[in-house]
């Protein structure tokens, strides 16, 4: 027993091991009702500011926000800990500017470089592309340009096998 001389016994560590684990969840619990009601309020945003825009491809990279050549009010936004991390940078021309967008997780793979495409922005941000693929047809895609390279079932797919 704790305080009677006894020593800490596997008892007292198993009870202390426990209240740290119950501590973090409800920490965990909390953090997450925060992010995503925040992230609501984000994607409401998002939502309501949205355009159609035609723009062309010029170069897609992931690399550090600061490298970019974003405005200066826009860098002045950024959190210090997105300030770490790698982003999805498309560069395109809209109209007769040249800017570097950024653009989602999800539409960042199926966008063509050096062609023009449909997408719809929310201010600098690309939300998504008119007429993308779903992940699954991606997918599908992938695996059928693998199959035609070569093998037995490259062979068998050209005959519909």
């Amino acid at each position: 027993m704790l305080g009677f001389g006894g020593g800490w016994t596997i008892w007292d560590t198993a009870v202390i091991v426990a209240l740290v684990l119950i501590l973090v969840a409800v920490g965990l619990y909390f953090l997450n009702r925060w992010a995503s009601k925040r992230m609501a309020t984000q994607n409401e945003m998002v939502e309501k500011h949205k355009q159609t825009a035609t723009i062309f491809v010029i170069d897609k990279k992931k690399e550090k926000i600061q490298n970019a050549n974003l405005p200066k009010a826009m860098a002045a936004q950024i959190p210090r800990m997105s300030k770490l991390m790698k982003v999805p940078l498309v560069k395109a021309k809209i109209g007769k500017d040249i800017m570097t967008l950024v653009c989602d997780n999800n539409v960042f793979p199926a966008l063509p470089v050096k062609k023009s495409v449909t997408v719809e922005l929310a201010g600098i941000y690309i939300v998504s592309m008119k007429g993308q693929k779903s992940k699954a047809e991606m997918a599908a895609q992938r695996r059928g340009r693998g199959s035609t390279a070569g093998g037995i079932r490259g062979f068998l797919s050209r005959f519909g096998l």
